[in-house]
């Protein structure tokens, strides 16, 4: 029993080495939450493009809102690690402690919903893709697998579904708004405006403006 769950846990540990390395080059086929989405009838609304093909707004809009120091940390933010435990422990959520890094190994390799096992694989997936895939394609990645509408997966997506137009063709202020509706997309929505984004799509308007003459950023949204 024992040779067995150990066999079970290095073979699972070589799998997860593979498909690390298949999506820096490829795109995922499918997430467990776009599998989710097509299971509960609502489909699979997504469009993956390169990330030259992504508008330079909407990915300003996403750091912005998601993660100001994404250029710069390893995956991991531990002071706001440590703020949001500590907001946790006086009934907060976790959800400000989140870089996109660890968003992206938890959409792509990793399931919806907290618990300190699956919280163990987002720190193992996360140190990996930060280790083999550099910042530009892990926000690639991001930006094409995160749910950005109700059961709408990707920029490209998102900004058809919202706006009728290509990400690359989004404004400013229209960017904003779709950075603005995570982490909830299906409770926040963007069209019509609910009241969570039309509050806090301002605040990653003046972000935006703040952080984009950032050497650091300048280099990540070159395509």
């Amino acid at each position: 029993m024992l040779r067995f769950i150990l066999k079970t846990i290095l073979y699972g540990f070589l799998l997860s080495i593979i498909y690390v390395f298949y999506c820096k080059w490829f795109n995922p086929p499918i997430t467990i939450t776009q599998l989710s989405s097509v299971l509960s009838g609502h489909g699979l609304n997504r469009k993956y493009i390169p990330y030259g093909e992504m508008g330079r707004d909407i990915k300003l809009a996403v750091i912005a809102g998601e993660d100001q120091l994404f250029p710069d940390h390893d995956g991991f933010d531990i002071k706001n690690i440590k703020a949001a435990i500590k907001g946790h422990q006086q009934g907060k959520s976790l959800r400000g402690a989140s870089t996109i890094s660890q968003q992206t190994a938890k959409n792509v390799f990793l399931w919806q919903g907290g618990g300190w096992f699956r919280k163990g694989l987002e720190v193992y997936f996360t140190f990996m893709i930060e280790k083999t895939w550099g910042k530009q394609r892990i926000l690639e990645v991001y930006l094409n697998v995160a749910e950005m509408g109700p059961h709408v997966y990707g920029t490209e997506a998102a900004a058809l579904y919202h706006y009728k137009k290509s990400s690359k063709n989004l404004t400013r202020t229209e960017a904003a708004r779709i950075a603005a509706c995570l982490p909830n997309p299906v409770k926040f929505t963007v069209n019509p405006m609910s009241r969570r984004v039309a509050s806090r799509y301002p605040w990653v308007l003046r972000q935006m403006h703040n952080i984009e003459e950032d050497p650091d950023i300048q280099e990540l949204l070159k395509n």
